[in-house]
């Protein structure tokens, strides 16, 4: 039995009809580009969170550059990002013109808040957590600091929908927070689509204006901004979706809660969950010293995996002219060279479970 890494496949039939009738409805009434389709889900997701404020659009990164850009976030500034993370993350900071500083991860892939405060200067204008995997960062440590040192907080949400800490979602902390619907996240598109979510009125109106060309009705450009929105088509596809979500994030928790169970007597580093966090299992990321061996083995064995990821943002090419080492970020340079991420999906057997669980058994005793 071959397990891919995730089966897209699998979510489209689970919801065949809703999809294929919100994707005709679309056709029908031609509302393509933003409009009512795109409203509507702005409207269900921002409930969903509870939170005032969400605005589509096009992709994950644009948020996250478009809510910089909307918090006056540019030239001469810097922003304390995790040293491990998609590279997004810091890539927007500096396409906003600012300078990533990067922080050390903790034992639970988020950033090391007690490590915050070292990094801060008079330059640093704000701090994004980034919920990695689906796991929470230390958001009442990172709030605290904010506070006491007046940053701006934006946290990075793509891959944890639904997540919690202390009982919150994530996203309802910082000033405003970043969302991605890339196709294989918890909640997905059949294509690029993003959010940005805020209880700040005045940020929510002036991201809005950035993504829609600096306008503020039509023709009244009141900025210069850039064409960054939903499509209608993912937009009614997400609302089709959103339902399900809760459902899915069990089933994620009953799966993540089964590896453990079967993984728990071979020699594996397990994924840890925080204290007081809830964790929403976007990925299930597994460490051995034996990384690349058993990668290679479990694609022999029909099994799909992943590395996320592996090369911290400090140390990539894009990053060498900053001269950072491998030293100051010890544990995401070991973390990087150890993980891998294990089939996950909510449409995921136990059966395929088993044959993961076996397969890396198999490896260890070979």
């Amino acid at each position: 039995m071959k397990v891919p890494f995730v089966d897209l496949s699998a979510r489209y039939h689970s919801l065949k009809s809703e999809i294929d009738t919100a994707i005709s409805l679309v056709i029908a009434e031609t509302a393509f580009i933003s409009g009512k389709y795109a409203t509507v889900f702005e409207q269900e997701f921002a409930g969903f969170l509870g939170q005032k404020n969400c605005v589509a659009c096009a992709n994950g990164t644009d948020s996250l550059e478009i809510l910089l850009q909307a918090m006056g976030i540019g030239a001469g500034d810097e922003v304390i990002v995790p040293a491990l993370s998609w590279i997004s993350t810091a890539e927007a900071v500096g396409t906003v013109g600012a300078v990533p500083v990067f922080v050390d991860i903790d034992d639970y892939f988020s950033i090391d808040a007690d490590l915050i405060e070292s990094h801060i200067t008079p330059r640093t204008k704000a701090i994004i957590p980034v919920h990695l995997y689906g796991q929470p960062a230390d958001m009442g440590r990172i709030m605290e600091i904010a506070r006491k040192h007046n940053l701006r907080v934006m946290e990075d949400c793509a891959q944890a929908h639904a997540a919690r800490w202390d009982g919150r979602m994530v996203s309802t902390f910082g000033d405003c927070a970043s969302f991605s619907f890339y196709p294989g996240k918890n909640l997905g598109a059949f294509g690029d689509a993003g959010a940005m979510t805020t209880d700040h009125d005045d940020l929510a109106r002036t991201a809005r204006r950035i993504a829609n060309h600096g306008q503020e009705g039509k023709h009244n450009h009141l900025t210069e901004g850039r064409n960054s929105r939903l499509d209608g088509l993912q937009g009614a596809i997400l609302s089709a979706a959103l339902p399900y979500l809760p459902r899915w994030t069990r089933q994620r928790q009953q799966l993540a809660e089964r590896y453990g169970q079967i993984l728990k007597n071979l020699p594996l580093d397990l994924p840890r969950i925080r204290p007081g966090g809830e964790h929403v299992w976007h990925l299930y990321v597994i460490r051995t010293t034996q990384r690349d061996a058993m990668m290679q083995f479990l694609e022999k064995e029909g099994i799909g995996t992943a590395i996320h990821y592996p090369t911290p943002m400090p140390l990539m090419p894009a990053y060498a002219h900053r001269g950072h080492t491998a030293a100051e970020f010890p544990k995401a340079a070991a973390a990087s060279s150890q993980i891998l991420s294990l089939p996950m999906y909510p449409e995921m057997t136990s059966e395929q479970q088993d044959q993961v669980q076996k397969a890396i058994a198999k490896f260890f005793a070979a």
